[in-house]
């Protein structure tokens, strides 16, 4: 990043659909300006599918995308953002376009027309050996083309549409498929005969090579025309793990952009550092995200919620041999076309006897991919994951210790086709193992199961905190930070009310024994899951509740599967879910819970949201959650946003109301548009940090830093600190002189001060000295 590139000091995410375009992210930047925003950051606007709700299935790279504003759209966004001086912050796609509708996509329409012969053929990353020279698009019923119908030059296939390859037409459409570049072959077949790298299990996004000059200058060139008009500051990069190159697509970028602000989405596992060389700001914020959340836990809770999942499991579960599991199912089930595509390329390479057995070969691989700790090497960078996984992989499968010697060695060899497509797989095995499935199976507390976290650490300490926080400051200060996203499994206002039962386990575990007995699903681990939700995202339409339970239990793939659905037991389940609304007992049972969580929940949502934008790094805020938002996975968290309501409220508090703390959620923008605007307009209060240790009876329910003159104090484990009686005679020292409350506007007199008297109108405070 270069010297001079402009550093956001805030980001505000807007989701840009059909249904909310750039021309109205273009209206709203003036209330976000007044909110104390400094960038507006933007989901991708390139041409998307039609229809497409998230943008990241670009089909056209050529031109901004017309359902979402189209260039006019943009150019008023540009021209809003420069007025308020507000910059702008773009996600893009590099790994993947949408192939879902041919027609809409001109370069995979183009390789489907002419196969190898096409220009395009070298942008994707197609097997063609495995597909006898053809492209395997899965997408029949069965394995029967006796639907196929020719028109025109397009062979159809009920909503489906293909080209003809010039010369090969005829009546018979059968005859006709069979002489196409590609053939349609059993929708089922996507998990295992595949022959076109996708993102993730996902065979309606195609993998491009933007590693071939040609393929990256050509997919970037609107991209440059941003920056070579001034029309963008930034760019978010989805997914780079994907890529052969990561490394190297973030250096093109950095050129293209002139060393302009570059955030990656990359998630770290454990201690994993960023890598070092990459000229990139750092990463979208989820691992800020786990530790923000974890110094709101109470360790106290561990036990007796550990305790709480094994019963409902019906047996200890080791965290490590649960991800174990799920990760090697999906090696063995929807990505086990990726570990076949692995067997060939090694064996093509050389790296290994190609007259081994192939079973044997795959299970090498898939346990391999299995046991990598992180989402991937940047070989010759990060060898000792290696290490880690050969010895995990051999201690599980010493049956395989031969054979996975010589994989690890072949996929070792840096620059190699096999050693190239490992790295780009063992994420996709990560994340759809993990994230999208043991996530759903981990269930002790489930504010805790986030992307980019650790479930099985369970809370930080303050003391643990202000060591992260300093080394963030020293190693990444301009990297993002974050509480929710588009693709959080629950919003952080969700997540801190869950966290709360941390301090009642006890309580938690009898209501829940009531829940089931009331409302009896069948899968207590699923169970915990889901009344965790509804509890955490309370009050929320049963339409809402529904389509949370099920896409979570069919993703944890214990009782029920998208693939394998089991009727009688998601009909226990949409009952239990019913029943929170139709039967009077269960409904009792769930508002008790949320009535004896929801001030602590108020309380860790204020305290952490206070925290994370005040803390180092620059802080995102997601679209809508300035106030109470209580969403669940996508597509919860994509709703729309009532902003009329919330410039409503911030013209109320800047006339000089003083919100209670309530289900209104003013208190919230309060906190908010106050850290935002000081952090914007007074950059030299934010230049160090500093712990700020309290002393008295309650001092661990303190968590509170210096800036550099912007001073943070939070309460933690607010339902213990009330319990205990409140603050007492807990102290915290301020610096000396003149001091300002912003939240509330009081004057106070620095030095030593009481808690009790700080925190008397809200569980957070942000002082600093007077600007007068």
């Amino acid at each position: 990043m270069s010297d001079e590139a402009r550093i956001p000091r805030s980001t505000y995410r807007l989701q840009i659909t059909p249904e909310f375009t750039l021309t109205d992210a273009a209206e709203l930047v003036p209330y976000l300006r007044r909110l104390g925003v400094d960038w507006v950051y933007v989901s991708p606007i390139l041409q998307a599918e039609a229809g497409s709700q998230h943008g990241y299935d670009v089909t056209d790279h050529s031109r901004i995308d017309r359902e979402r504003g189209g260039e006019e759209g943009f150019d008023a966004l540009v021209a809003a953002a420069r007025e308020d001086g507000v910059g702008l912050l773009v996600d893009i796609v590099p790994n993947h376009v949408g192939v879902a509708t041919p027609a809409q996509n001109p370069w995979w329409w183009d390789l489907l027309t002419y196969g190898r012969e096409s220009r395009y053929a070298e942008a994707f990353d197609v097997d063609w050996e495995a597909g006898d020279g053809r492209i395997l698009i899965p997408v029949l019923g069965d394995s029967s083309t006796a639907d196929l119908v020719v028109e025109g030059d397009e062979l159809v296939y009920f909503d489906n549409r293909y080209p003809i390859a010039p010369g090969t037409g005829g009546d018979d459409a059968q005859a006709v498929h069979d002489r196409q570049h590609y053939r349609l072959v059993d929708w089922r077949l996507e998990s295992t005969d595949l022959n076109y790298r996708r993102f993730f299990a996902v065979s309606t996004l195609a993998a491009v090579r933007v590693e071939v000059p040609w393929v990256f200058d050509e997919s970037h060139a609107e991209i440059r025309r941003w920056f070579d008009e001034g029309l963008a500051d930034g760019l978010r990069v989805d997914h780079p793990d994907g890529l052969a190159d990561p490394g190297g697509y973030i250096s093109d970028l950095a050129e293209l952009t002139g060393g302009r602000y570059v955030l990656i989405e990359k998630i770290l596992e454990g201690d994993e550092p960023l890598h070092p060389d990459w000229p990139s700001a750092g990463t979208t914020g989820y691992d800020a995200l786990a530790i923000l959340d974890r110094v709101f836990v109470d360790p106290a809770g561990e036990a007796p919620l550990t305790a709480l999942a094994d019963e409902l499991r019906g047996r200890p579960q080791s965290y490590a041999d649960l991800i174990h599991d799920t990760k090697r199912a999906v090696a063995d089930g929807i990505l086990q076309s990726e570990v076949r595509r692995l067997a060939r390329d090694i064996v093509r390479a050389g790296g290994i006897d190609a007259t081994d057995d192939e079973a044997v070969l795959h299970d090498g691989i898939a346990e391999l991919l299995t046991c990598f700790p992180v989402y991937r090497s940047y070989l010759p960078h990060g060898t000792e994951a290696w290490t880690q996984t050969l010895e995990a992989a051999k201690q599980r499968r010493p049956d395989l210790a031969a054979v996975l010697d010589d994989l690890a060695a072949a996929f070792q060899r840096t620059g190699t086709a096999p050693s190239i497509r490992f790295q780009q797989t063992s994420g996709m095995v990560m994340a759809k193992g993990v994230e999208d499935c043991a996530f759903y199976r981990y269930t002790r507390l489930t504010s805790l199961t986030e992307v980019g976290a650790e479930p099985q650490e369970f809370s930080v300490s303050p003391a643990r905190f202000h060591e992260l926080q300093a080394h963030r400051a020293s190693v990444l200060p301009d990297s993002m930070t974050t509480l929710s996203t588009h693709d959080t499994k629950r919003s952080e206002d969700t997540r801190a009310r869950i966290s709360a039962l941390a301090e009642i386990p006890g309580e938690w575990a009898d209501a829940l024994g009531r829940l089931r007995e009331a409302a009896p699903v069948g899968d207590g681990s699923f169970e915990n899951l889901l009344w965790q939700a509804v509890v955490g995202a309370w009050p929320l339409s049963r339409e809402r509740a529904h389509a949370y339970a099920e896409k979570a239990a069919r993703e944890a793939g214990d009782s029920t599967a998208w693939l394998d659905v089991d009727e009688e037991f998601e009909a226990r389940m949409h009952a239990a879910v019913d029943a929170a609304y139709d039967d009077p007992a269960v409904r009792e049972i769930v508002e008790d819970v949320v009535a004896r969580l929801r001030e602590a929940g108020w309380s860790n949502s204020l305290g952490e949201k206070l925290v994370q934008l005040t803390a180092p790094g620059v802080p995102d805020v997601y679209q809508g959650t300035e106030l109470w938002d209580r969403s669940l996975v996508d597509p919860d968290n994509r709703r729309p946003v009532d902003y009329r309501a919330r410039v409503t409220t911030l013209d109320r508090l800047d006339g000089g109301w003083t919100p209670p703390v309530d289900d209104e959620g003013a208190a919230k923008l309060l906190v908010v548009s106050r850290a935002l605007r000081l952090r914007r307009d007074r950059p030299e209060l934010f230049t160090g940090y500093r712990p700020l240790v309290a002393e008295g009876e309650a001092a661990d329910h303190v968590l509170a830093f210096d800036r550099g003159g912007a001073i943070t104090v939070a309460t933690r484990l607010p339902i213990g600190l009330a319990a205990r009686g409140g603050w007492g005679d807990t102290e915290i020292e301020l610096p000396g002189g003149e001091l300002v409350e912003l939240l509330t506007g009081r004057r106070l007199d620095g030095g030593r001060i009481r808690l009790a008297d700080l925190l008397s109108t809200y569980p957070v405070a942000l002082v600093t000295e007077p600007e007068d």
